[in-house]
């Protein structure tokens, strides 16, 4: 194969030709735009894309979203398209919540189970109109969403690569769209979802993220993408606008209290040892789960384990010092081993190390003492302390702008 042919296939990814199998990683809609940006070249690997881990410096791209307003590729997100007749009821049988009670042009946060009631993945549900809806989420599905489709009048599409995708976040992210020309963006709600005509194309934006910010996510066709990005960076110029990476993403979920499957839980169908799984309650998503539902998979494992009780709490923790306590042990005051660090940083808005922690029930109640092991490394020397931490209930950053309608000009 020539290196023109092959450079033609990464920019329009061609499905329905039988080699596409060989391409092993894909470059996004984007990337023409996030090369010359990724001056320190370190690319990582989201499924089966490429996916920067930062462009020039995590710290600074982490400090514009938090003060003005940064760009990330979304692309890579599993992206499925359910429509028919039972569109509905077939989402209401997959997921833990009431799928019903997601109105149109709104997004809802759902989690999904297998049989014995352990969380598959979390994602959200965008309603785009009557009977057609689309699952978001970070792992691959299409085999187990085909197969659960049998007795539903329902299609399932994979539009994972048709549907490239931006998440535009920070406080100045609003002012860009107005920017940008999109008439009436101020007015829309948390979870909303409108569609503008955009270049000639449709382009729909939802007010929605993963920063705990303002922000917004914006949805087109690939063949639109670089037009789409030259737009933003244009009309967000005098806005602080910034290309970011997935370091300072974690960062930010993080400080908003926010879990992801592969830290916080391992995917179900993913697992292969028993009891490295978690179920809903024990990642703090009970309120995902509705039992007024008459069926969905995992009911009635979750059911028994509502009455029974369950055996890990998902808790944030505010420790003291300054290091950063990634997959650190923690213990009681007493010195005996509760459970682990599934997420850690130290948060510059919170100006504290944070934690998120999977402790043994029935530690993790509000206000509890507790000690983290942190190993740290100076100069090939390492050193050990047991840091004292407490379990706390609020985010650790929750700015009233992410829900201010409409929000501030700058």
């Amino acid at each position: 194969m020539s290196q023109d042919s092959q450079k033609t296939r990464t920019q329009a990814i061609d499905f329905s030709s039988k080699a596409h199998y060989l391409t092993k990683v894909f470059k996004s809609p984007f990337y023409s735009r996030q090369e010359p940006l990724n001056h320190l070249k370190e690319w990582g690997r989201w499924a089966d894309y490429l996916s920067p881990h930062a462009y020039t410096c995590s710290d600074m791209e982490y400090f514009a979203c938090r003060n003005a307003c940064t760009v990330f590729d979304l692309t890579p997100m599993s992206k499925y398209r359910i429509c028919g007749n039972d569109a509905l009821p077939y989402l209401d049988r997959l997921v833990t919540r009431n799928v019903s009670k997601i109105t149109p042009r709104r997004v809802g946060y759902c989690a999904w189970c297998a049989d014995d009631g352990q969380v598959i993945d979390d994602g959200t549900i965008f309603h785009l109109g009557e009977n057609d809806y689309r699952l978001c989420s970070q792992e691959r599905h299409l085999d187990w969403l085909l197969t659960n489709t049998i007795g539903f009048d329902v299609q399932v599409t994979d539009e994972t690569h048709d549907v490239a995708a931006l998440a535009l976040q920070g406080p100045t992210s609003c002012a860009t769209l107005r920017k940008m020309g999109l008439e009436g963006i101020e007015n829309m709600k948390p979870f909303d979802i409108r569609v503008f005509s955009f270049e000639g194309t449709e382009l729909t934006v939802s007010r929605t993220g993963f920063t705990g910010d303002l922000g917004y996510e914006l949805w087109i066709d690939p063949g639109h993408a670089e037009v789409l990005w030259d737009h933003l960076f244009r009309a967000g110029q005098h806005h602080g606008i910034t290309a970011m990476g997935d370091e300072a993403l974690q960062l930010l979920r993080l400080e908003a209290g926010f879990i992801q499957a592969r830290h916080e839980f391992m995917p179900a169908h993913a697992t292969v040892r028993t009891g490295h799984t978690r179920s809903p309650f024990e990642l703090g998503l009970d309120w995902l789960v509705d039992f007024s539902k008459p069926n969905f998979n995992g009911r009635k494992a979750l059911l028994a384990q509502k009455q029974n009780g369950h055996r890990y709490n998902l808790v944030k923790l505010d420790i003291d010092g300054n290091k950063p306590a990634r997959d650190s042990y923690v213990f009681t005051k007493n010195k005996k081993q509760i459970g682990t660090v599934t997420s850690a940083a130290w948060s510059p808005s919170a100006k504290a190390s944070i934690a998120l922690a999977s402790l043994e029930v029935p530690h993790g109640k509000p206000g509890e003492e507790l000690l983290v092991e942190i190993y740290y490394q100076k100069e090939l020397k390492w050193s050990r302390v047991m840091a004292k931490a407490r379990v706390v209930t609020d985010v650790f950053y929750d700015p009233p702008r992410k829900r201010l309608t409409p929000p501030a000009d700058f």
